[in-house]
């Protein structure tokens, strides 16, 4: 039988993309400035959370000198920094902040994972890279069997969880696009997390938490 512990063991164990193994590792030797003293995790990250949970939020990958750095997802940056406030503004978590692994944080009733593991240069992980990965988000949701709500962040998660779940014909992403699955479950669309798009507006507090407050209205 899979088990959640067996399969984290086996993601964070995981080389099997060159490129993304010189990469993630490079990043944690060469060490940004104002973390010079950390230790970097620099292997891939598994998933993060509760595993009744009703919501699972699917990203992109880890961010260099975020999850890379930490080892837990959307934890050490701006993106999980607004992330993390809308998920305790919503009761998904015990405390706004996600500094690091042994902070404290907890969710309840959500899981966070991503198609992909490991930091990839640039934030684009290629076609092969995506298709070596894809059995670790499969595993994952089978694990997940209480899941009603799929919070894709960005058009790059709402692919994978599509594909993942078979969702054909793949209506076109947009904020708040809500994707019923006919068995109870949802897949619903935010843009993402990303520093880009928190700074400019794209999207704000007010939208992310009207997505949340509707993802728990529809895992209720």
């Amino acid at each position: 039988m899979d088990s959640l512990e067996q399969l984290q063991a086996e993601i964070v164990a995981c080389r099997a993309c060159p490129r993304l193994v010189d990469w993630r590792e490079r990043v944690a030797r060469e060490k940004r400035a104002a973390f010079r003293s950390e230790e970097y995790w620099g292997r891939p990250v598994p998933g993060f959370g509760d595993l009744r949970a009703r919501l699972v939020v699917i990203g992109l990958a880890p961010a260099a000198q975020g999850a890379n750095r930490t080892g837990r997802m959307f934890t050490g940056d701006r993106s999980g920094a607004f992330l993390y406030a809308a998920l305790h503004r919503a009761g998904y978590a015990n405390q706004p902040e996600a500094v690091h692994r042994d902070d404290g944080l907890a969710l309840r009733g959500a899981y966070i994972t991503a198609p992909v593991r490991c930091a990839p240069p640039a934030n684009r992980p290629t076609p092969a890279e995506l298709v070596a990965c894809r059995p670790y988000l499969g595993r994952e949701l089978a694990l997940l069997r209480g899941a009603r709500v799929f919070l894709a962040l960005g058009g790059f998660g709402y692919r994978a969880i599509a594909q993942e779940l078979g969702i054909r014909p793949r209506p076109a992403f947009a904020h708040g696009l809500e994707v019923p699955l006919g068995d109870g479950r949802t897949v619903v669309c935010s843009y993402h997390v990303s520093q880009q798009n928190t700074f400019t507006g794209k999207l704000t507090e007010a939208m992310i938490d009207a997505v949340l407050e509707r993802a728990r209205a529809l895992g209720a």
